[in-house]
């Protein structure tokens, strides 16, 4: 604190003191009074009435011998004393911006341009203050490093898609795969403490183009529907015609019975179908195609219509029908004229004699109908002989063979069928035999006919048997 004694007396005190006493005169209000009395006394005193002129002169020749003396026998001290001047002027300075500058109004008109009483006030209300020992001493513990590199990077392809009106709406199929380019890069790194942080990249060069992926997209709702593809099985719905051109109007190429399987070989339009049926191609409307999505009996349905088609009068005889046990079951159940049910109860025998001997079933089932009478005469009452087998025609009755069963009768005559009138002589045929061919005149029904039966028309009633039993499938 200041004192009327020596407020004023600064040969004695350092800078240090001197900001010392200048912060607290800047925190005391009376302080700061006491000080401006003080330096407003200190003022007067120190502009005293100058002496005169002889005075002077007196003065100046006394310190001048003084100072001659003394330079004689000691260093001069007029260094110190000036160094000790400047410290306390500058120490009066600072004191007196203090006094006459306040803290606030120094700032504002120091700093501010314009009027900035909320920003400052903004500013004084601020509670996060910097706390810059924390950042120094984080900072200073930090191992930041930079290093350039020049290096190989992949460049990504891009992904194109084409629409294919011949695949399914939806599906899409990959025609070609993308192939990752390759760029030089030169790069600045950034780590911290070991860790990545950024980098920035410095130049760049191509060295390989990148290949894009090509994705082809269907657009067929057709083909959706149906979930089929180009080269897939489809089904007739009905019968129709092929035709030579995709419209009306073109020529006929072939018929095609309902059910039967046809391969899609294009898709010109969402109306027309390019197929192939059974090697002769042409073109069919797609609302007569199916598939067994939609239709999940169509596959049956077309193994029947298969066997069907290959059911006409110069058909082989000495080859398996392709039907199945319950095929046989279906055509030989509740047939009206099969009264006393002799056929409904041998179908599996026919049906074995197939497998067996190979030989047709069905033809076999035909002679037994057209020579008994559905079963109905007396020989085949009698002597379970539904074929008449050994009776000529002065006698047919005596001369006729009896049999234990039906079953025996039907295994007896499709043996000696296939040995001597369905197979040409040395064919292997059962039980490592080989066949005769006595009565070979072709392993079909109007072959069988030329030496089994005395009547002409014989092959043409048996025939229309047989297509009696077989669309029965359909019933």
């Amino acid at each position: 604190m200041l004192d009327d004694k020596n407020s004023f007396n600064y040969d004695n005190r350092n800078l240090s003191d001197v900001f010392k006493e200048l912060q607290e005169i800047r925190n005391n209000p009376q302080a700061q009074e006491a000080y401006a009395k003080q330096a407003k006394k200190a003022k007067k005193q120190h502009h005293k009435p100058k002496a005169k002129l002889g005075q002077v002169k007196s003065h100046s020749n006394v310190f001048a011998s003084t100072f001659r003396t003394k330079d004689r026998t000691s260093t001069p001290k007029s260094n110190d004393l000036k160094l000790s001047h400047i410290l306390t002027g500058c120490g009066i300075l600072v004191v007196c911006m203090a006094l006459f500058f306040p803290k606030d109004l120094a700032f504002t008109e120091s700093y501010a341009s314009t009027d900035t009483s909320q920003e400052v006030e903004a500013y004084e209300l601020n509670r996060h203050r910097l706390n810059m020992q924390s950042i120094i001493s984080e900072n200073a513990g930090m191992n930041r490093v930079k290093e350039q590199a020049t290096e190989e990077r992949d460049v990504e392809f891009e992904t194109t898609y084409n629409d294919n009106a011949t695949l399914p709406k939806g599906e899409e199929i990959v025609t070609q795969e993308g192939v990752l380019g390759k760029d030089q890069v030169t790069v600045v790194k950034t780590y911290e403490n070991g860790n990545f942080v950024e980098e920035t990249i410095l130049a760049r060069t191509n060295l390989v183009e990148p290949t894009p992926k090509i994705i082809s997209r269907g657009t067929s709702e057709f083909l959706a529907k149906h979930q089929v593809h180009i080269g897939d099985t489809m089904y007739l719905v009905a019968d129709d015609k092929l035709k030579s051109e995709a419209n009306d109007t073109s020529s006929d190429v072939a018929d095609v019975k309902a059910s039967i399987d046809v391969k899609l070989l294009e898709l010109p339009s969402e109306e027309w179908a390019k197929v192939s049926f059974d090697g002769v191609e042409g073109y069919i409307k797609t609302s007569n195609l199916t598939s067994p999505t939609t239709t999940p009996n169509i596959v049956e349905k077309n193994r029947i219509q298969r066997i069907l088609l290959k059911v006409n009068i110069g058909m082989e005889l000495n080859k398996s029908s392709g039907l199945t046990l319950n095929d046989y079951k279906k055509i030989f159940t509740n047939i009206p004229n099969d009264k006393n049910k002799i056929f409904e109860n041998n179908y599996q025998v026919f049906y074995n004699m197939e497998k067996k001997y190979n030989i047709n079933g069905i033809f076999l089932a035909a002679i037994a109908i057209h020579e008994s009478g559905w079963g109905s005469s007396n020989i085949a009452n009698d002597k379970n002989n539904l074929f008449g087998y050994g009776s000529y025609d002065e006698s047919p009755y005596e001369s006729s063979q009896d049999f234990d069963s039906y079953a025996d009768g039907i295994e007896t005559v499709a043996k000696a069928l296939v040995k001597y009138y369905l197979n040409p002589a040395g064919t292997k045929i059962y039980d490592g035999e080989t066949a005769e061919g006595w009565y070979y005149n072709g392993p079909t029904v109007e072959g069988v006919n030329t030496r089994y039966a005395s009547d002409e028309n014989w092959h043409t009633k048996v025939y229309s048997y047989m297509q009696m039993l077989y669309n029965r499938l359909n019933s």
